[in-house]
């Protein structure tokens, strides 16, 4: 069996209820639901929310609620095996579990396809724990820092030829990826042995466009309904309309 988790906590602060904002005539937690619908990856479409508000919007999406997840597993700094231990533990007593992907609605650009390719990557390399998509980052952490005291120390101590990161050209820098909120699917095996939603074999899935775009700020979200009303950016098909 495989299922499809969404995240939607609803105590946002950067952008309030981002997981249900309006992106072109639907909140965004929609495209998530309907993406992962269309993409025949999944017998069961789980959203995993603190709000009832946010519950019924799923479940006229297609989604399936089976309760609210705790209050302890939905604050800023609550991370995700919080939940996804809470949601296995306490709601998910049906047939064996061979994956589960984590979706989340501020990513509403991936599409079926995207989530068909992902699976097809995971399930052909025997090895690997879990995928997890990832884009080229364009802010090097070797030019990071971080504040010590009246000082500033590099984030990432590391030096080629002699020369600190720091201080090299970012042509000479090795390449560098940052994860984005597109996908995450792994191996059920994975979790139950290890407790980890991740593992230690993890196989990246580069998002290409606008396939990982996250939005988590007023300007994502109208860069995002900007794109899409120029017809730039396109949207997953809506599988089932609100009611």
């Amino acid at each position: 069996m495989r299922i499809a988790l969404i995240p939607a906590r609803s105590g946002s602060t950067r952008l309030p209820d981002k997981n249900v904002a309006e992106l072109a005539g639907h909140p965004l937690l929609s495209y998530s639901i309907s993406a992962a619908l269309e993409s025949g990856c999944f017998d069961a479409v789980h959203c995993i929310t603190d709000s009832a508000t946010y519950a019924d919007i799923a479940r006229s999406y297609g989604g399936t609620v089976a309760e609210l997840r705790p209050t302890s597993t939905a604050q800023s700094n609550s991370p995700d095996i919080s939940w996804v231990r809470w949601f296995f533990e306490s709601c998910f007593v049906d047939a064996p579990i061979d994956y589960f992907s984590i979706l989340r609605p501020t990513s509403p650009f991936r599409q079926a396809d995207t989530i068909r390719r992902a699976l097809a990557i995971l399930q052909d390399n025997s090895r690997a724990d879990s995928i997890r998509a990832v884009e080229k980052t364009s802010l090097h952490p070797g030019k990071m820092w971080r504040m010590n005291g009246p000082f500033m120390t590099p984030l990432l101590p590391f030096e080629q030829d002699g020369t600190p990161w720091h201080s090299s050209q970012m042509a000479a820098l090795p390449e560098i990826y940052v994860q984005n909120a597109s996908l995450e699917i792994a191996r059920f095996s994975c979790y139950a042995e290890t407790g980890s939603i991740a593992g230690h074999l993890i196989v990246p899935f580069l998002t290409s466009e606008a396939e990982g775009f996250d939005i988590n700020y007023p300007l994502d979200l109208e860069i995002a309904r900007m794109r899409v009303a120029r017809g730039e950016w396109v949207l997953p098909r809506i599988c089932r309309e609100a009611h």
